[in-house]
Formats: C-alpha cells, structure tokens, sequence
C-alpha cells in the first residue's frame, strides 16, 4: 500500500466511524441494491466525507465516475477512491483547464445519475446533447440552484433535486457547518485572532447567517451587506451593523464573501478598504471577489504561506488574499470543510434523494425543485435520534 494510499485510508476510517447515518443507509442499500446496473456522475468536493458518502451509493450498487472542484480535491482520497474500483478523475494542483477536462470526462462517460455542486456536470451534459439519457439526480449547491433556474432553465429534462432548498441543509449543514467551518479555517489560515477584530459578512442566506454567528461568538464586531431588504431586517434584528458593502469597506478588518453570486468585491469596494484587510470567500465559486481585477492592477503578489498572498496595490496598500478566492473551508491550507455531523445530515440527504431519483422518478417533475418533503422530515428524525437529543 501506498504512503498515499495509506493515509487516506486511515483518514477516512476515523470520519467513517463519526458518521451513523450513513453507516445505516450503507447497511439498508447493501441489501437493497436500489443504484444496481446505474453509472453515477460525480462532481464534488473530494475528501473524506465525500469517500464515505461514494461507499454508500457504491455497496447500493452504483458504478462511480468522478471529479472534484477546483482546488479542493485531496490526493490521498483520490488514491482510496480508486483503491476501491471507483473512476476518480483529478489531483489537488490541477490547473482550470485541467479541472475542466476532468469535468468533461464524466460527462463523456453517459451517467445515468448525476451528482452535481454548482451544476458544471448539467451544464457539460446540456452542452453534449446527452441529457436524455439521464435518469436525474441532485444539486448540492445555492450556485447549483441558481444556474439551474436561470442559466439552464427550461434546458434540463429529468429531475434535479436542490438539496440546499433544503430547510436541514440550510440549518444543519449551511448555518453551522458552513459557519463553524469558514471560522475555524480562517483561523487555521492566518493564525489570527478574532476577538475585536471588524468583519464584514457579505450576504446574510443560511451560510452568512451562520459565519456572523459564529465570528460573534467567538468575540468578532461583525457587520453584513445585504442588498435584500428582508435579509437586511432579520441581520438588523439580529444585533449586526447593516449596510452596503462599499460604505462598510473602510472600516472592515476582513471580508467574508458568501451570497452564491459573482462580482460582490469589485474594483470599486477593493477602492475603498484599508491596508491589510483580509479577504475570503466561502461561496462555492471563485467569482465573488474579483480576483480577476485585483491581480491585474496589483505592482506585485506575494505568496506568504501555501493559502496566504499579499497584494501590493500602486496606492501603496496591501491585501491580504486567502486560499486565491476559491472556498476557503475547503481549498485552503489544511482544509477540514464542515463538521463530521452536519455532512453526515447533508450526505444523507443526498444518499435519499438519489434513491428517490432512481427508484421513483416518475413521481419528480422535470428540472429543479426541493427534495420530497417526506425525506426531509424522515431524515430530520434519524437525525435528532443520532444526536441523542430525544435523551
């Protein structure tokens, strides 16, 4: 056994043993076999959650292609996945073009199912004409859903499930995984305190909600830029400071960028904030901070650490840059994404859903839509036994 091989191996072990919902809907698929004689298309995060997640959709029977996302897949992962028979595209330094190609190769091998975070997969299979040979499958993502309700809208034959219209998701895994995640990791990051510190939280959905709570708890002056006006109400209500990003952009030590939707930190917000100020993004795309602009007019970037850069501006100010705008909980130095339990929610709801999907399509409408309401209150039960909250 490889040394990569190996460690994966042993990391996934560990997360395995924390995750009991899924160790029982592996248990019940073993038996059932519901994906059996289906190939399923993957483009998600790969790391260990993730390998737990494929080990139960593989023993109910499905033959696994996949990819990861750009910058966030772990190399010792992809060595077990592959370990186990599974078709695992993709390394952590793939280029974007590299990753793209690693997407088009899962398109190309005609999934039946498709598993899809931020919908590249859908879009790929739009593009090949193939679609109709989808049974359907699921959308991890806030981005997912929005490029299915507009970009591709109309364009997309079979069922797609949003798994993040789901209210658990949002609680369980958005608000606090996502929240917990981003805090701990930005910490982990730069390796400095939060106490006192201002930030700035651009977008107050269930993953903003969840980053200002969890910055205030830990003593953080937290601020929110909400352009929706019953979003900005609930923040106001809340206790934060709310206002529009450039008028908050002065006083922001760091900027927190999580809204789904691209050009939040432009040139014109970039104009306005202090020397030093610290930039992240927990969006799934690399397209809420205008990395694009700011590298372009910097008169120099240096790397300070593996997730860390400087940019000098020609005005002499200098930003700090984290994990290169991509998701900071998962692409940057050491990254540990959301809790073992708020993923073993997620993933079960994914595992579910994509059941439903292939043993019941019928009862799904075309294109989008939320997962069925009576898994989202089935799961919410084995969820709060699992918890020991019913003790």
């Amino acid at each position: 056994m490889s040394e990569l091989l190996e460690r994966g191996a042993a990391r996934i072990t560990w997360i395995r043993s924390r995750m009991p919902l899924l160790a029982a809907t592996r248990e019940d698929f073993t038996v059932r076999r519901p994906f059996a004689g289906l190939r399923l298309g993957m483009s998600l995060h790969v790391e260990p959650k993730t390998a737990v997640l494929l080990e139960v959709l593989a023993a109910g029977g499905a033959e696994i292609v996949a990819t990861g996302n750009h910058g966030s897949t772990q190399d010792d992962v992809v060595a077990y996945l592959r370990s186990l028979g599974m078709t695992v595209f993709g390394r952590r330094d793939d280029t974007l073009d590299e990753h793209h190609a690693n997407v088009a190769a899962v398109v190309d091998a005609r999934p039946d199912l498709v598993l899809d975070n931020g919908a590249d997969l859908v879009a790929g299979i739009v593009a090949a004409g193939t679609a109709s040979g989808v049974v359907g499958g699921t959308e991890e993502t806030t981005s997912g859903g929005i490029r299915l309700r507009t970009e591709l809208a109309g364009r997309v034959p079979f069922p797609s499930i949003v798994i993040n219209d789901s209210p658990l998701k949002a609680i369980g895994e958005n608000r606090h995984g996502v929240g917990q995640s981003v805090v701990e990791s930005i910490m982990r990051i730069t390796n400095l305190m939060i106490p006192g510190r201002r930030f700035v939280v651009a977008g107050y959905g269930w993953c903003g909600r969840g980053i200002a709570q969890y910055l205030r708890a830990f003593g953080g002056r937290v601020a929110v830029a909400e352009i929706d006006e019953i979003k900005a109400f609930e923040a106001a209500l809340d206790g934060y400071r709310v206002g529009e990003l450039g008028d908050l952009a002065e006083c922001g030590e760091f900027f927190i960028t999580a809204t789904g939707h691209p050009g939040i930190i432009t040139d014109a917000v970039i104009d306005r904030m202090s020397s030093g100020a610290v930039l992240a993004n927990a969006g799934h795309f690399p397209w809420e901070i205008d990395t694009e602009a700011l590298y372009g007019r910097a008169v120099d970037v240096t790397e300070l650490d593996a997730a860390i850069e400087r940019i000098d501006l020609p005005d002499g100010r200098e930003l700090i840059l984290l994990a290169g705008g991509r998701m900071v909980n998962l692409a940057g130095r050491e990254p540990k994404g959301n809790s073992l339990e708020a993923m073993d929610l997620g993933f079960l709801l994914q595992s579910l859903s994509l059941e439903r999907v292939a043993t019941d399509p019928a009862s799904l409408a075309p294109g989008p839509q939320p997962v069925p309401d009576d898994l989202e209150r089935e799961i919410a039960r084995r969820f709060v036994r699992a918890l020991g909250a019913d003790r």
